[in-house]
């Protein structure tokens, strides 16, 4: 049997659980006669005197409280809120995802934009617009296509606590989005090119000064 040699009075050199460990008692095989506890019915029957009492009545086993508890118990609160289908602002032409966010592209040849989900509260919608008849999108292209993978890397949290604040590596782009973005970006460049200079104004970048709101802007 593992003894915890005493270092000084009531205090020894292994922990309690190093001691348990060091017996093995939890690895006996643990037998006992004494049939299972049975569980005490919530009500029992008892009779009743008097010819009006009804002669029997479901008597509760465990008395309830007599007082309220001093504090109020809190309810999980329910909601009534059902998830509604996004309305799309009137400026912006009907055509999202299901997620109801909005697909777009640079392209990323013209400006650098990927194949993206944007959200309509940043976008500011524009009076020009391009025929994208000849623009098909493949069935593949979805919410799930743009989910993040769960993969974990093999570095440790003390790796990444030294590796003093340098920026993590970003994942290569796989080949098939790749490809996916080429198709998407050849048609849509194509159409492009029959307005004269709309690449160059994709290209541009533009700011506000002083006084000016976007708002209030007609682009």
């Amino acid at each position: 049997m593992a003894r915890s040699k005493e270092l000084a009075p009531h205090v020894g050199s292994l922990s309690r659980s190093r001691v348990f460990a060091a017996r093995g008692l939890y690895k006996g095989k643990k037998t006992t006669s004494q049939p299972a506890a049975q569980q005490a019915p919530e009500t029992i029957e008892k009779s009743i005197g008097g010819d009006k009492n009804g002669g029997k009545r479901l008597v509760p086993t465990t008395k309830a409280s007599r007082f309220y508890p001093a504090d109020d118990v809190k309810q999980p609160k329910k909601s009534r809120k059902t998830p509604k289908p996004t309305k799309l602002r009137g400026s912006i032409s009907p055509g999202t995802l299901e997620s109801g966010l909005l697909l777009v592209t640079g392209p990323f040849k013209v400006n650098g934009v990927p194949l993206r989900r944007v959200n309509q509260a940043y976008v500011i919608a524009t009076s020009t617009k391009i025929n994208i008849a000849d623009v098909t999108v493949d069935a593949k292209i979805n919410d799930a296509y743009f989910a993040k993978g769960t993969t974990k890397s093999k570095s440790s949290a003390e790796e990444e606590f030294f590796e003093d604040g340098k920026p993590k590596s970003k994942e290569p782009l796989s080949g098939t989005k790749l490809s996916d973005q080429k198709t998407i970006d050849t048609s849509i460049i194509a159409a492009l090119k029959k307005e004269q200079f709309l690449a160059k104004y994709l290209k541009s970048s533009w700011g506000l000064s002083k006084g000016q709101y976007p708002h209030a802007l007609t682009f």
